[in-house]
């Protein structure tokens, strides 16, 4: 995930930082450029458009994720035996997290043969390739439920409208999305200036921070093939209480890296970064693959795209709120380009705030359904 922009210094010398990229967006199946980037540079007349429009680039790259993720949950809903149940998924999960890693290994390499410039003018043909790819895909081949084609666009949108209110009606859909909403809505991430802190401050290499983000794509494909393989029938409160624990530990473990401890007992900074930074960033990522089963499970016949879709487009937004509470706490607590004597105090306030969802942990429900076993 991307820093902070810095500022130019304001009145009282001290630089302002922007807010961070959304964490909760997942971008598995193209991973952001990692392995090797061109060095940090400030450039003290930049204004605040340029990193608006990637704001807005990204955006947009997740209003695509919530459509690819409303057409996994309605399409794996087609499976009738529980065993099936979440396996696409899981697949989905497992193809994007090594698609990621994959191209975040190619993009290190080629930036060290070619400039950002021509990299990007290849991604675009890329892009431009899998969409006349897509296209000519024909839409049966998903088999997907058929539409209603006499009916008109509003009364269309009316009628998923509808259907969607209904299924948030039920009451242990309802509960699940505000808890999963909630565990990223009240945490003050601080991941901005944790990149900050480690690129200024520790001076690490881009290569180190670019290694974290391989580590972390890897560590999601061996995760999503453990859950689709021993831990899918297993009770979603369980699954991502614990995920949610883990990530509270890592942010304590983030404390004694600021204050020193690891490197103290021989830990390089570079090591920490590339496996605890991975590991903190793939367990962000894999929440929702546990969550969007337990949903699609829930979900009535018919409205699964739109349940899914509602539930992605809440995690954006939580996400990034959850962002601007991280800019806020930074903020109140003192922390700034030349100043990180605080940041342990703020990391054990986001640290604690993880540990809050797990207090209402109840409010995830599962329906009970009686499982007749043939002989």
């Amino acid at each position: 995930m991307a820093g902070r922009q810095l500022l130019p210094q304001g009145r009282h010398g001290r630089r302002r930082l922007l807010a961070p990229d959304p964490p909760g967006l997942r971008q598995p199946a193209h991973g952001r450029q990692a392995a090797r980037r061109p060095p940090l540079r400030r450039r003290p007349h930049t204004r605040a458009p340029a990193p608006a429009l990637r704001r807005h680039r990204r955006s947009l790259a997740g209003s695509f994720m919530v459509a690819n993720d409303a057409i996994v949950a309605e399409a794996g809903k087609q499976a009738t035996s529980s065993s099936g149940s979440g396996q696409l998924q899981s697949f989905a999960w497992m193809f994007g997290s090594s698609a990621g890693a994959l191209g975040n290994l190619l993009g290190g390499i080629a930036l060290s043969y070619f400039s950002p410039r021509i990299m990007f003018l290849f991604f675009a043909i890329l892009l431009t390739l899998q969409f006349f790819t897509t296209v000519t895909i024909p839409e049966s081949s998903l088999k997907l439920p058929k539409a209603n084609t006499n009916l008109s666009a509003l009364t269309s949108i009316r009628k998923q409208v509808k259907e969607l209110s209904c299924a948030l009606c039920m009451p242990e859909m309802f509960r699940s999305i505000i808890w999963f909403t909630l565990s990223y809505t009240v945490i003050p991430f601080l991941l901005g200036t944790m990149f900050f802190y480690q690129t200024e401050v520790l001076r690490l290499d881009s290569s180190v921070i670019g290694l974290s983000k391989v580590f972390g794509q890897v560590a999601l494909l061996a995760w999503s093939m453990s859950y689709n393989k021993y831990f899918k029938t297993m009770s979603a409160r369980k699954v991502l209480s614990v995920l949610q624990f883990a990530l509270a530990l890592v942010m304590l473990s983030d404390v004694l890296f600021v204050q020193g401890i690891y490197r103290k007992i021989g830990i390089p900074d570079s090591i920490y970064t590339i496996v605890f930074s991975g590991l903190f960033e793939g367990l962000m990522f894999f929440k929702v693959l546990p969550f969007s089963v337990h949903i699609a499970k829930l979900c009535p016949a018919g409205c699964e795209g739109s349940v899914m879709a509602f539930v992605m487009s809440a995690l954006a937004l939580a996400t990034i709120i959850s962002g601007y509470f991280g800019v806020a706490l930074a903020a109140f607590m003192g922390v700034s380009g030349d100043d990180f004597s605080a940041l342990p105090a703020c990391l054990l306030i986001e640290a604690a705030c993880t540990m809050l969802p797990l207090c209402c942990s109840s409010l995830i429900k599962e329906r009970r359904e009686k499982v007749k076993k043939e002989e």
